[in-house]
């Protein structure tokens, strides 16, 4: 499983089985059940979790008790609270999972160190944290621009597999529409 890491490291950095090895000791690996948590609003957050299988979702709850899902995690992608693991501050979201789930976890600690005595990795997270910033702006560019229906078809556009695997509420949820108006969006594709 741990190929998986190794892939994307090496689509943007130079590694040798060596390096990664002594990398790779620098995670912990981790398995979770369904409806289990990853990180807890309210809680600190001690990992950076990337994702070898399985599928999570990340998500506020407001004040009136309604759920924003903010995104979705799944294999070969990153995700935790970034600012309460940056900054060791207390959770503001949830992240659990979708279905059954395997992580590689990276304490901030362990990244840290790693970066200074790899920078070709601290390169490597600047250019993920990039690419996160961008993805990031252009969903909320979305929310505020484009109607459900141009939402929904994007979502499939950019996560084709992951629209057969979601309950269509966690859809909704994450296009910021009714599970009717997805209903009617789904029969009209």
């Amino acid at each position: 499983m741990s190929e998986l890491l190794k892939k994307q490291f090496q689509a943007i950095i130079s590694v040798s089985s060596e390096e990664f090895d002594y990398i790779l000791g620098h995670f912990s690996h981790k398995k979770f059940k369904k409806h289990q948590y990853l990180v807890q609003a309210g809680d600190l957050v001690h990992y950076d979790y990337f994702v070898l299988s399985g599928c999570v979702k990340s998500y506020f709850t407001d004040e009136s008790g309604k759920t924003h899902i903010l995104l979705f995690g799944i294999p070969d992608w990153w995700i935790t609270d970034y600012e309460a693991y940056y900054f060791q501050k207390k959770a503001t979201v949830n992240i659990d999972c979708i279905a059954e789930t395997e992580v590689l976890c990276l304490s901030h600690i362990n990244r840290e160190k790693l970066c200074q005595e790899f920078h070709a990795l601290e390169h490597f997270f600047r250019k993920k944290t990039n690419r996160r910033n961008v993805v990031l702006q252009n969903r909320i560019l979305t929310l505020l621009s484009s109607s459900a229906k141009e939402r929904y078809e994007q979502f499939i556009v950019d996560y084709p597999d992951l629209v057969q695997q979601l309950p269509k509420h966690l859809l909704a949820s994450y296009l910021g529409v009714t599970r009717e108006t997805l209903s009617r969006l789904y029969h009209a594709h």
